[in-house]
């Protein structure tokens, strides 16, 4: 059985009354009142009472027991049917909660599946503006979607400045296996939360548009701020992927640089070494005549000529900076 969190009546920007469920339909009709029904993980024998008492469309109720489709609206008449998506972040990973909105003339009911941020702040918030809630249930729809979109914006936040400690982070410090997890799974966060923004643009609006008799034409203004806060999202999110993106490419780019900066200091050992191993290899050849075998001072004229050879060549790698 599910947890009925709160139902009311409200007539002129007020609440009138704390209903049962049973009686949402009894206030629903009464001229100029309108009920909020909020749900946590309804069964299918609280919905099915719902859609007995309010006519709800089958189709609608078939998306509702089914869960787990994409956020939408789908409209039925003069009610609509709308499933919206709450990120939560547990242990490092972005999980999304369900929520299901059923709105008409009279009533709006919603029902949450999950541990995300209750709706009560919603309903504190709708009721301490009785000029707004006296619009009635599209007021009440804007609220909640607002809050909806609203819980996305700390997640971009942290993502954000984890990006940046990862970037100063790449910056400092070569690129390692641990830095590329902890950035891929970033994107792969920012992905799954684009696939669930996307599609609240175009909610956004189709609200704009429809023609409903409890949908204000006053309340049009207030779902396109919603659709703006909505392309802000979209345009954080993509700079984020980006930023992400670029974090990978100057992590290569600087993990290339050290890379080459290494072979050059192996190169030039290697041409420091070379030098006496050229001269030794010269004089290790067997033949009978070769000038300054026979030097009384040869061994260390030889010795000295190295060393002033390797000597010159460190200097002159020094001082092309590959030393």
């Amino acid at each position: 059985m599910g947890q009925v969190v709160a139902a009311a009546a409200y007539t002129k920007g007020k609440k009138v009354a704390d209903i049962a469920i049973e009686e949402g339909r009894q206030w629903a009709s009464k001229p100029g009142h309108f009920v909020w029904i909020g749900l946590r993980d309804p069964d299918s024998a609280q919905l099915t009472a719902l859609q007995q008492q309010f006519d709800l469309h089958e189709l609608a109720m078939e998306d509702a027991l089914a869960q787990h489709t994409r956020p939408k609206l789908e409209t039925f008449g003069d009610a609509l049917f709308m499933v919206l998506y709450s990120p939560i972040q547990r242990e490092g990973r972005i999980e999304f909660v369900e929520t299901q909105l059923f709105a008409g003339k009279g009533y709006v009911i919603s029902a949450r599946y999950g541990d995300s941020a209750p709706y009560s702040t919603v309903r504190q918030r709708c009721e301490a503006r009785p000029l707004l809630l006296e619009h009635g249930e599209d007021f009440v729809l804007y609220a909640l979607l607002s809050f909806v979109i609203e819980n996305y914006r700390p997640l971009l936040d942290s993502a954000h400045a984890e990006l940046e400690d990862i970037e100063q982070t790449v910056l400092n410090c070569p690129l390692e296996q641990a830095d590329v997890e902890r950035i891929h799974g970033l994107r792969r966060n920012l992905l799954r939360l684009r696939r669930q923004v996307a599609p609240l643009s175009e909610i956004c609006q189709e609200l704009q548009q429809l023609d409903f008799p409890f949908i204000d034409k006053h309340m049009r203004p207030y779902f396109r701020d919603i659709a703006i806060h909505v392309n802000r999202l979209m345009e954080d999110l993509t700079g984020l992927r980006e930023m992400a993106d670029h974090a990978i490419e100057i992590g290569l780019l600087l993990e290339s640089s050290r890379q080459s900066l290494t072979q050059r200091k192996f190169a030039a050992w290697a041409a420091i070494l070379a030098f006496p191993t050229a001269v030794a290899g010269i004089y290790g050849m067997n033949f009978q005549y070769m000038p300054e075998l026979t030097w009384h001072y040869g061994y260390f004229g030889v010795l000295g000529f190295v060393g002033l050879g390797c000597v010159a060549l460190f200097a002159n790698f020094k001082r092309m900076g590959w030393l």
